[in-house]
Parts: structure tokens; C-alpha cells; sequence
């Protein structure tokens, strides 16, 4: 450790929760927007001018509209907890602990936020240009679960076996969610159950 490195640490911090705030405050202000006057009838400017912010700052954390509703945390928040499971845990347990940990944590949110969160969710299947590239998404997250799968297993991200397994548990968790783009007023988490009795029957071996 250099003696400037506890100096700039600080600094480096005070800016990534200042982006964090901005980051949030946009997006609660995007959701609220959406649910009281419609996602097609919301404008990037409205959304900026609701969170005190620049069209320009908007684009800064969000490229597109679509991307105010698809961008979230829990992707790295799932897969530091499913990276910290013990490791006796086979990649699908861990998996399953990992989805019960984001329940927890869902649950104790305000019910601002909890409701807030089923907008964002809602609209994630019900507008198609989002349901669209919430699709495209899946590539992304196909890449970075395997590389978390392949540091648990102890293989290459591009293994057969691993990318095999990557692509089940996608196509379970897919599956799973499905029945909201058919009824947006359910409220995700009482999904999450679902999922999980899904992922123990893909640790049966898909019995029939």
C-alpha cells in the first residue's frame, strides 16, 4: 500500500455513492413518472426534471429509456451472495441460497419502494420495446453467471458442462417469470418461491 492510497480512497468512495444517489434518485423518479401517467406518455425530460438532474446527466447513467427500467443491482448483488455460499454447495444450491438471500433482502424495503419495484418489474414484461431488450439482456447475463459458475466449479466459463448448466438455470428462471408478462399486477416476489421450487426440480434431474 502507498501512503496516497488512504488519502485517495476516500475520495473515490464520496464519488461512488454520490453516483449511487444519482443513479437511484433517477430511477424512483422514472417509476413514479411511469405508474401515475403511463411509460409512453413519460419523456426523458420529464424524468430529468423530476430528479433534479440534465438530459445529459440522464443519458450519463441510462443510454436509453428501456435501460431506466431494466437497470438494477441485483445481478451483482445475486452473484456476490451466490459467490460467498460455502463451498461444499453444488452451483445450484448455492444458486437457490442466493435467491432466498434477495428475498430477504426485497422484503425489507419500505413499501414505497416495494411498490415502486413492481412498476419497474411490471413494465420490464408488459411494454414490448422494454420486454425486448430485457431479452437481449439475457446474452449479458448468460456470460456473467457462467464466469461466477466457473470460479465455483473450478472450470473455464466457455466449458461445455458449465455453459450447459447456465443456459438450464436461464431458461428455469425464465419459465418461472413468465406468468408476469401475462398479469403485470402480480407482484414479483411471490414469484421467487416459484423459482425456487423450479430450480429444485432442475436439481431432481427434471423428473417427469
Amino acid at each position: 500500500m502507498t501512503s496516497s492510497e488512504p488519502i485517495e480512497a476516500p475520495a473515490l468512495g464520496l464519488r461512488a455513492r454520490k453516483k449511487a444517489r444519482t443513479h437511484a434518485a433517477i430511477q424512483q423518479q422514472a417509476m413514479r413518472l411511469f405508474r401515475d401517467q403511463g411509460y409512453d406518455e413519460t419523456t426523458v425530460e420529464q424524468i430529468a426534471a423530476a430528479a433534479e438532474v440534465s438530459p445529459s446527466t440522464f443519458f450519463r447513467y441510462f443510454p436509453t429509456k428501456e435501460d431506466v427500467v431494466l437497470r438494477d443491482d441485483y445481478d451483482t448483488v445475486l452473484m456476490e451472495v451466490f459467490l460467498a455460499q460455502p463451498p461444499e454447495l453444488s452451483p445450484l444450491q448455492a444458486t437457490r441460497s442466493a435467491i432466498h438471500a434477495m428475498a430477504s433482502a426485497v422484503t425489507s424495503l419500505s413499501a414505497e419502494e416495494r411498490e415502486l419495484e413492481q412498476v419497474r418489474m411490471a413494465l420490464t414484461f408488459s411494454v414490448p420495446e422494454v420486454r425486448a431488450r430485457w431479452m437481449e439482456e439475457f446474452a449479458r447475463a448468460f456470460r456473467r453467471l457462467a464466469g461466477g459458475v466457473a470460479a465455483r466449479a473450478g472450470r473455464a466459463p466457455d466449458d461445455l458442462r458449465v455453459r450447459t448448466f447456465v443456459g438450464a438455470l436461464l431458461g428455469v428462471m425464465l419459465v418461472a417469470f413468465e406468468p408476469l408478462a401475462e398479469d403485470p399486477a402480480i407482484e414479483w416476489i411471490e414469484i421467487l418461491p416459484t423459482l425456487d421450487t423450479a430450480l429444485g426440480y432442475l436439481e431432481a434431474g427434471l423428473p417427469l
